[in-house]
């Protein structure tokens, strides 16, 4: 089993940053991809970016340019910086890894954008 645990999240106002981590523990193989999900009060869970093993990411194309994912394999965990934050980006994150056909999620973290 992989447990997936998000922190970083919290209340921030519009225009400002946070750094979330995810760190993976547990039974973890290699190759894999984490990546970043969000979902909004009734909207759907939506991939932010995800990244290998090796560090090649991929980005929805709607949250390219203020959202930066990134990993360090030594420590399991994965990280997803948030820049110039707005309302809409209010939701629960959650982070997931993907091994073969094994998919594990965490439990999220609420961000919540003042404007």
């Amino acid at each position: 089993q992989v447990q997936l645990v998000e922190s970083g999240g919290g209340l921030v106002q519009a225009g400002g940053s946070l750094r979330l981590s995810c760190a993976a523990s547990g039974n973890i193989f290699s190759p894999n991809h984490m990546g970043w999900y969000r979902q909004a009060p009734g909207k759907q869970r939506e991939l932010i970016a995800s990244i290998s093993s090796g560090g090649s990411t991929n980005y929805a194309d709607s949250m390219k340019g203020r959202f930066t994912i990134s990993r360090d394999n030594a420590k399991n965990t994965v990280y997803l910086q948030m820049n110039s934050l707005k309302s809409e980006d209010t939701a629960v994150y959650y982070c997931n890894l993907v091994w073969r056909a094994l998919t594990y999620w965490g439990e999220g973290t609420l961000v919540t954008v003042s404007s």
